[in-house]
């Protein structure tokens, strides 16, 4: 009796066991069900086209075309934040419209709205904003940290997500990148203390050439800094360009076979660029500040603060040639030289990469052709 009891008690549990696993398992594939679909509405969240305000209003609409419960609806954005791109956005509410299964209008900061429609990317390409290491952009500024990553006494994060240190020389111009339909160059700033055996530098301008155009970014020198004042230089095919600091707080230009955009990311000393069909870049002019110059002995004179440049690249038109200091790290069967591990992996190059000026295409290994245009000038980047 006792053993038919222990029988009947063991295939008892056995029976709930067996229950209980169909049940996870079920609710298991429900929730993946669940996701599966939420993504694919997600992903529809931005697919809608934007049609005019009511007659005596300010928000702005939307035609949804995403499938679902939100098709062929039209959505409002709130009175508290009528418009998707406010004219101060660097503070300013936004409008984000969602025509998932969500269907609503909210008010959210650029910030967040940018964050949620980054999609997913291919690191190696870098072809759309890449946040630190792989995570995707929650600001819009320089991720030093991130791929296509240039900051520092230069620090570079190559495509192919490898840190390292390349220190070309103190008044010395490099090609960062040259590939079939792109250039850009950088200029190098530095100062050499007593002693030491090469220069301590940064990169201080960037010249990006494509077609027959240049565009040059680049710091000022500056006595002492001040966040305030606005130390960036822009400058299209030799001529310098004003950013408004307010409405839009954006320049454009387009010749009809791409739009250039550069738009301010904060008041003074950070913008973000985009050259259609090949680049977007976020620009921001930093300091070198006495503690930091006190903590690696950079012995800098006390009348120049070192303003220089700290960029973070995201490319959309790249070869599998691509050449540069920075370029070759974007080659798909790339595998970096530099010893993993150690505190300063050092990249050389400069033979390779070194340009007459900053902006000559001309290197010992680069692909770009300058298509002829008007001669571009260094008048207002400072040469040190």
């Amino acid at each position: 009796m006792m053993k038919s009891t222990y029988l009947l008690v063991a295939l008892l549990v056995v029976f709930i066991s067996m229950e209980l696993t169909t049940f996870v398992h079920g609710q298991g594939k429900g929730n993946t069900d669940e996701k599966a679909k939420k993504g694919i509405h997600d992903a529809a969240s931005t697919h809608y086209n934007s049609i005019p305000p009511k007659a005596g209003k300010k928000q702005e609409r939307a035609f949804c075309l995403a499938r679902g419960k939100c098709n062929y609806k039209t959505l409002e954005c709130p009175a508290e934040c009528p418009e998707r791109k406010p004219k101060m956005n660097k503070k300013v509410k936004g409008c984000f419209i969602d025509c998932s299964s969500i269907c609503e209008t909210t008010c959210k900061s650029i910030i967040a709205i940018e964050t949620k429609t980054n999609k997913a990317v291919d690191h190696k390409k870098s072809e759309a904003p890449v946040g630190v290491l792989g995570t995707q952009s929650t600001l819009r500024r320089p991720k030093c940290e991130g791929y296509g990553s240039v900051c520092y006494d230069p620090r570079f994060v190559g495509g192919d997500g490898v840190m390292f240190y390349f220190h070309g020389a103190k008044g010395g111009d490099f090609a960062l990148v040259s590939d079939t339909d792109l250039q850009i160059n950088g200029h190098f700033i530095g100062t050499r203390p007593m002693g030491r055996r090469r220069d301590f530098t940064w990169v201080q301008a960037l010249s990006v050439m494509f077609d027959s155009h240049t565009l040059v970014l680049a710091a000022k020198r500056i006595s002492h800094w001040d966040n305030k004042v606005d130390a960036l230089i822009v400058r299209w095919d030799g001529k310098k360009v004003e950013i408004p600091t307010d409405g839009e707080a954006e320049w454009r230009t387009n010749d009809g076979k791409r739009e250039v955009l550069v738009e301010r990311t904060d008041d003074t000393n950070s913008v973000r660029v985009t050259v259609g069909g090949l680049l977007e870049m976020d620009v921001k002019v930093t300091p070198i500040g006495a503690k930091e110059n006190k903590v690696h002995n950079y012995q800098l004179p006390s009348d120049d603060s070192f303003a220089h440049l700290e960029t973070q690249f995201r490319f959309s038109k790249l070869t599998d040639l691509v050449e540069g200091v920075l370029g070759k790290t974007y080659q798909p069967d790339y595998v970096s030289p530099v010893k993993i591990g150690v505190p300063m992996p050092m990249m050389g190059g400069e033979d390779k990469y070194h340009t007459p000026s900053l902006y000559s295409p001309l290197c010992g290994a680069c692909r770009f052709q300058r298509v002829p245009s008007a001669t571009s000038t260094v008048d207002g980047v400072a040469q040190y």
